[in-house]
């Protein structure tokens, strides 16, 4: 019934937005009932107050878009709305397709970075070279700023073939203002290039955001230490730069995409939608997490592994011919925690809906 909703939450997070899921549950019992229904929003929606919300609704959704944390709503008697925030991932361009990118784009995907990599020669910028961008373009340097629309929250690496193309992509990306801009090259071309831009007119405050010779100095020599030393520059500015913008008290949500994809699809074999709702203590996944279960025994995603899922994937085969949601209690304490081989030591609730 809300696969649709799912498939518009996707297309808007790969268009930058921020989003925010509600989710209606009306309670039949303490733990179980029915889903009244969902309502996605941008954040851009919620401050043009594009819907009429509650004003108490209201500031629980922007505390979750601020700190990025799930929260619930108790509306009315047995009546309550679960408020999850979904943020895209920061998105990190690549130019020049050679042989640091092949491990750049690699270690970057995996530790959280949407990668678009451009390179102008097909055998550098193709799918099957870099399997874990999302986005490979194989055009000229040039032309390829026409198919980017670029983002505050951007991230963008420089390390094309030669000084020239490096020049042509920084001369571009420094009318925009970006999270994050790396440019390779050694100390003397730098400043060469540098000088040549403060000629240009370009400003000296803004040269100086650009982190060349580019990645942190751990004497890194071998195409994958480069590309080590680079992902570890862009994990400390991503990471502090939030912390800088937000405070300490945001974490990025819990966003598995492939999950979202999945319940995104039509289906008929049942399945159930499983959501960590609050955590206290030591859980392997945060609040947010989700994974799917379906009818069959198949399972996708993970709540944290077989510490956590196995009691509530056997009570979630019954929600999916009953429809409707229950909520179960997962304890990874002590003795309950030892007697079933667990390694955790914390406690935590989640939301089993069908689908």
């Amino acid at each position: 019934m809300f696969e649709n909703l799912y498939k518009e939450l996707l297309v808007k997070i790969n268009q930058g937005n921020q989003c925010v899921m509600l989710t209606y549950l009306n309670l039949h019992s303490e733990k179980s009932g029915a889903i009244e229904k969902k309502l996605l929003l941008t954040r851009e929606e919620l401050e043009n107050k594009s819907i009429s919300l509650d004003h108490k609704v209201c500031d629980t959704i922007f505390t979750s878009l601020d700190n990025g944390k799930v929260n619930t709503i108790n509306t009315e008697e047995n009546k309550s709305i679960l408020v999850e925030p979904f943020f895209p991932k920061p998105r990190l361009i690549v130019f020049g397709g050679g042989h640091i990118a092949k491990p750049l784009v690699e270690f970057s995907s995996r530790v959280g970075f949407a990668v678009t990599l451009i390179d102008d020669r097909p055998a550098f910028a193709n799918n099957g070279r870099f399997p874990e961008a999302e986005k490979v373009i194989c055009e000229s340097f040039e032309k390829s700023f026409d198919s980017i629309r670029f983002r505050k929250s951007d991230f963008v690496v420089i390390i094309t073939r030669g000084h020239r193309h490096d020049g042509v992509v920084l001369r571009h990306v420094l009318n925009h203002e970006l999270s994050y801009v790396g440019m390779i090259g050694s100390k003397r071309r730098v400043r060469g290039m540098m000088d040549e831009l403060l000629d240009e007119g370009f400003s000296k405050e803004k040269l100086d955001l650009v982190n060349s010779p580019i990645g942190l100095d751990i004497g890194a020599i071998t195409p994958d230490e480069i590309a080590i030393s680079i992902v570890s520059q862009l994990i400390s500015f991503k990471n502090k730069g939030v912390i800088d913008r937000l405070g300490k008290n945001f974490s990025f949500p819990d966003f598995d995409k492939e999950v979202a994809e999945k319940i995104a699809e039509d289906s008929e074999m049942p399945k159930a939608l499983i959501t960590i709702l609050s955590s206290k203590g030591s859980v392997p996944r945060k609040p947010g997490a989700k994974m799917i279960a379906y009818f069959d025994g198949r399972t996708l995603g993970s709540i944290g592994g077989g510490c956590s899922e196995a009691a509530v994937l056997t009570n979630a085969r019954g929600v999916m011919l009953d429809k409707g949601f229950f909520i179960q209690h997962v304890d990874m304490t002590g003795d309950v925690a030892e007697s079933q081989g667990m390694v955790c030591g914390g406690v935590m609730d989640v939301l089993v809906e069908s689908f």
